[in-house]
């Protein structure tokens, strides 16, 4: 009994240490994401850098979401979507047996908006017919042919648009001036003799080039606005009447033909718009 009362006694705790699990690759999948958002971040940079205001402006509008507006008032909006219809016009409550077929919309014109007045179907042959002659007459002249490209029409909300735009070959000015070139003084009379007989208000806007031009305490706004009057002054000595003018003005070239090129040659010059007709102004001569 002795013995075994001296033997010592050892209890034994084994410790087990905590370990956790096996990260895996978690951390490849977060770092792939983060360097994928850098690299959209760059580039987004640089597109911001190699684009010009009109293209990030455009951008913009076409990721601007559509905003709707709920029309409380609006034939639907007591049903289950509270949205619109095709009777909305009348404003009139959806109910059962309530067809519409009296606000079914009459369809409008192809060009948008109403129907063509009788004005604007006349004013639309009488331009047909002023382009067709004016490229006539620039065929039978050898001498202007060549010009024919510098002269473009076009349709806007204030009428028919002639421009007469330079190019490597052909310019309306003398640089820096208001004087017209010999080929602009042969193509100036033509123009006029054309228009003479339209009934329609003239407006005559100069434009520029995106060059920095200061001489003699001139610089692009004065110029295209000396340019567009000395214009005016030529189709008056043409047989234009004063009268037929409606506005003369420059924008030196804020408004350019060209948007992607502000230095293009087609940037400089001379718009004469044929504006339409209306039944205040139908009756002059």
């Amino acid at each position: 009994m002795a013995d075994e009362t001296a033997r010592p006694i050892i209890i034994k705790k084994p410790i087990v240490m905590s370990h956790g699990g096996h990260h895996g690759g978690a951390w490849k999948v977060a770092y792939a994401d983060f360097v994928t958002a850098m690299m959209a971040f760059f580039l987004l940079m640089w597109l911001l850098g190699a684009t010009t205001e009109k293209q990030r402006k455009a951008l913009a509008d076409y990721f601007a979401p559509t905003i709707v507006e709920k029309k409380d008032d609006a034939a639907g909006s007591d049903g289950l979507l509270g949205g619109d219809a095709i009777i909305a016009k009348d404003k009139y409550p959806s109910r059962a047996g309530m067809t519409g077929e009296r606000t079914i919309a009459i369809p409008k014109a192809n060009t948008g908006g109403d129907k063509d007045s009788a004005e604007k179907t006349a004013d639309r042959a009488r331009f047909a017919q002023l382009q067709q002659l004016l490229r006539n007459r620039l065929s039978r002249d050898q001498a202007l042919n060549r010009f024919a490209k510098s002269l473009r029409f076009t349709e806007t909300t204030d009428g028919l648009r002639v421009d007469l735009v330079d190019d490597a070959n052909f310019s309306m000015f003398l640089v820096g001036t208001n004087v017209l070139t010999p080929e602009a003084s042969r193509l100036l009379p033509l123009v006029a003799n054309a228009i003479a007989g339209l009934p329609n208000d003239i407006r005559v806007r100069g434009h520029t080039d995106a060059s920095q031009f200061s001489a003699g305490g001139r610089n692009n706004w004065t110029l295209s606005s000396a340019r567009a009057d000395a214009t005016r002054q030529s189709l008056m000595m043409d047989g234009i009447p004063s009268s037929r003018f409606l506005r003369i003005e420059g924008v030196a070239d804020r408004e350019p033909y060209n948007p992607s090129d502000p230095y293009d040659p087609v940037n400089r010059r001379i718009s004469i718009t044929l504006g339409w007709m209306s039944p205040s102004n139908s009756g002059r001569a």
